[in-house]
């Protein structure tokens, strides 16, 4: 991955195949965190929780990226608006364990169980995934820790970034944000909005412009 904060988040995107689908966690092997980094995780599970806050959502890099299942955010702005709307859609979230099975330099990445319960319907589901946190370079060893990447991986195959369904991914991120409108959490992100991503790709993968990495250095 990258060393500097200026390279476009995609570059930090953890490319993984799991050996399994089953990320059941199991907290009594969890890795210890230092301060900083458990701080860092216990906001994040807090979103996870339908607990967002506009200062929740500053861990997030401005051009962070957010990749599930369902949705590819690719700036705060649009990271806002999936957080923001989960207690909306869900009258409880509670976490039933989780499991940090790496940190380093990199990233944290933890095996995750949550429970949703819908509030137009009277369901509960429950899932179990991998989460992994890429983090910022200029931040990483600072007391407030920011992420570049965060993906959030349901089975053993990783993510495609091709075709309709990629597509809709993209497309839900930029509707949830549009169905909040003048919501003051958003607004909190608005300048954060973000376009481009793929030309700042090709772009550090070229060299093209001065200060720019060195041809190919980050290349996908």
């Amino acid at each position: 991955m990258p060393n500097t904060s200026e390279a476009p988040a995609e570059l930090f995107e953890p490319r993984q195949t799991a050996t399994s689908a089953d990320f059941t966690p199991n907290p009594e092997k969890s890795l210890p965190l230092s301060r900083e980094r458990q701080e860092l995780l216990d906001d994040i599970l807090a979103l996870y929780c339908c607990q967002p806050t506009v200062a929740r959502l500053k861990r997030y890099t401005p051009d962070a990226i957010y990749d599930d299942e369902f949705s590819y955010a690719n700036d705060r702005y649009k990271i806002a608006g999936q957080w923001f709307a989960m207690p909306k859609i869900f009258e409880k979230a509670v976490n039933e364990g989780y499991e940090v099975v790496r940190s380093d330099h990199q990233m944290i990445q933890f095996k995750n169980k949550q429970s949703w319960t819908f509030r137009l319907i009277p369901k509960t589901i429950t899932v179990t995934h991998l989460i992994t946190l890429s983090l910022d370079p200029s931040t990483r060893d600072t007391d407030f820790m920011q992420i570049k990447y965060h993906k959030d991986q349901a089975n053993d195959r990783d993510y495609s970034h091709e075709g309709v369904r990629f597509g809709f991914k993209k497309w839900q991120a930029e509707m949830t944000a549009r169905f909040l409108p003048n919501a003051p959490e958003l607004a909190a992100s608005e300048a954060d909005r973000r376009s481009g991503g793929e030309e700042e790709v090709r772009r550090w993968g070229t060299g093209t412009e001065e200060g720019d990495a060195p041809k190919g250095e980050y290349r996908r």
